[in-house]
């Protein structure tokens, strides 16, 4: 004879097996999804040091009375308007993301452009501040690289894991969406060389 507690108790050990797998896989795509929201702040801090330095370079070549203003005023403009564009990348909309990147990216050859007028300037050039602001570029420049791998890498990972299944069911059940990615700028493949030897 079977005991009446013998189907409600199978019910209640499939529910609650079924709530384990539910449970583990919602805080996957979570442990996943802050994985890429880290990144992206990584990736944004990167670019506030690339801001930094840049106000670091203005402040180097004002000190000379003949430097072309003209160059100075579109780097400062340049800037401003990099770090005025404020978006939480691992919740922006692929236009957001491009606004954000060209923003960048105008800023980014504006300072190209301060760092060959400069070299132009022996007064300028020869100093110890703006030789360490030079030995900062490069290395800036590198770590805006790898961030910006490193944050579509964790986007990859999380985008690929809400839509296999049965990770997708969960994901669309939760509201997890797609992160976007950075892409590189159109032409960025036949980028100028700068070379400060000359």
């Amino acid at each position: 004879m079977k005991s009446k507690w013998a189907v409600p108790g199978i019910v209640v050990a499939v529910l609650l097996v079924i709530g384990m797998i539910l449970g583990g896989t919602y805080n996957g795509l979570v442990t996943t999804r802050e994985e890429v929201t880290k990144k992206a702040s990584d990736l944004q801090s990167q670019y506030q040091r690339r801001a930094d330095l840049v106000q670091q370079a203005i402040g180097v070549v004002k000190g000379s009375s003949n430097f072309e203003k003209d160059t100075l005023t579109k780097v400062v403009e340049a800037r401003a308007k990099a770090t005025s564009t404020q978006i939480d990348i691992s919740k922006a909309t692929p236009e957001q993301i491009q606004q954000y990147q060209a923003a960048q990216t105008e800023m980014s050859s504006a300072f190209s452009r301060l760092l060959v007028v400069a070299e132009q300037y022996p007064d300028i050039k020869s100093t110890q501040a703006y030789q360490d602001m030079l030995a900062q570029v490069e290395g800036t420049e590198n770590r805006v690289n790898v961030a910006r791998t490193d944050y579509n890498k964790a986007a990859q990972t999380y985008n690929t894991k809400i839509q296999v299944f049965p990770t997708n069911i969960v994901a669309g059940m939760f509201g997890f969406t797609k992160s976007n990615y950075f892409e590189a700028e159109k032409g960025v493949e036949k980028a100028p060389v700068i070379d400060f030897a000359n």
